[in-house]
């Protein structure tokens, strides 16, 4: 089910009973709350407040209260925790040949992942049908609330339809979260996969109000831009598109984009491949590329170095300009430590040391599924936890 524009996480609103809830189901579920005196001093609401709305989802199942927090004073507090419900969010992320499909409960723990094959030039239809299946096959009966899919091209937010992608025939103006609403009866969300990316590595590393950018360094390159813990997907959603940056040492190598001298040309996994193809090195993919580069291969190991230092040079602009908490790297080039360390060089070496004093830049925690942590998160709140 699309959601209207005045829906959108982007934009702050009175929060209602339903927020409250999945507020604190996370405050509980990651450790920063145990009491119910936790979290009203937290969430700035009235003890009694906190007290209604705990018990709330203490009769729903959501949480439990058993033994004794630590006393600040007083009465001991009984501590919250996760309860045993059985109700699921399902997540996907699409890509051009396979899907990554999770299962996680309301408190964002994931439970089940599986990979599928799809060909998503195959079109919306048989590519859904696929997820679709192999989504009920992992929730094995559970009780679904919602479901959150991240797609591998731009994204009309609020309609939930794929905009002008470059790769994925047929899926033009298709409205993928009505269609998975009427799939699975539930509310759905969708977003593209870089920005899904970075708000489930976000929410697992940083706190929910903390700044950060999460770059995906693999056969192509994306990011995605999260402020005070929410997506930023900019005016036309195009924010975060690093990849089609003009860089200097590109020159007038083609990109896919239709201009020329992109940082895709030279700094992902297929500019990796063209120039070691280039220098007469037969490769069949990156991924034995940054195999030849583990190994110690002069020309790979360059060539990744010389990727994240052109990387780490865009970054520092974007860094500068946004000041943001941590930089997390993910994708295959992000496991290579000469790229990784190149990056990390360039943008301490061009930013302004205000910028950088407590930046951190490393790979993300989440690894593959950092998407199925954001689709899922987005789709939660589309779910009050006690209705």
């Amino acid at each position: 089910m699309a959601r209207s524009a005045d829906r959108s996480p982007d934009r702050r609103e009175t929060p209602t009973s339903g927020d409250h809830a999945r507020q604190i189901v996370e405050l509980v579920t990651r450790g920063e709350a145990s009491s119910r005196s936790d979290l009203a001093r937290l969430l700035g609401i009235a003890p009694s407040t906190a007290s209604l709305r705990v018990q709330e989802l203490v009769d729903a199942g959501i949480l439990r209260e058993n033994g004794q927090a630590q006393s600040s004073g007083g009465r001991r507090a009984r501590r919250l925790s996760l309860g045993g419900t059985p109700h699921r969010v399902l997540a996907a992320e699409l890509g051009g040949e396979h899907a990554r499909l999770g299962v996680l409960d309301l408190g964002g723990h994931l439970h089940r992942t599986a990979t599928i094959p799809i060909t998503i030039a195959d079109g919306p239809e048989a590519t859904l049908a696929l997820v679709e299946a192999g989504l009920r096959e992992l929730a094995e009966g559970a009780d679904i609330r919602a479901v959150g899919i991240a797609l591998p091209g731009p994204v009309n937010f609020e309609t939930g339809s794929v905009d002008q992608p470059s790769r994925m025939p047929g899926w033009p103006g298709f409205r993928v979260g009505e269609a998975l609403t009427e799939r699975f009866g539930v509310p759905a969300a969708v977003d593209n996969d870089a920005n899904l990316r970075a708000l489930g590595e976000h929410h697992r590393s940083l706190h929910r109000d903390q700044h950060s950018i999460t770059v995906k360094a693999g056969t192509a390159i994306g990011s995605g831009i999260i402020v005070a813990g929410s997506v930023h997907r900019g005016a036309t959603a195009a924010a975060g598109d690093i990849t089609h940056t003009r860089v200097a040492e590109a020159a007038d190598i083609p990109c896919s984009c239709g201009n020329h001298g992109c940082l895709e040309t030279i700094a992902s996994g297929a500019g990796l491949v063209r120039q070691m193809r280039e220098r007469g090195v037969a490769v069949s993919g990156a991924a034995e590329v940054l195999e030849l580069a583990r190994n110690g291969d002069p020309i790979a190991t360059t060539l990744v170095r010389t990727a994240g230092t052109h990387l780490g040079q865009v970054l520092s602009g974007v860094v500068n300009f946004f000041n943001p908490h941590a930089v997390f790297l993910t994708g295959s080039m992000s496991a290579s430590e000469p790229f990784l360390a190149a990056v990390r060089s360039r943008v301490y070496e061009a930013c302004h040391p205000l910028a950088t004093q407590t930046l951190r830049i490393e790979s993300a925690q989440t690894g593959p599924d950092a998407a199925l942590y954001g689709a899922a998160r987005l789709a939660m709140k589309l779910v009050d936890p006690v209705a």
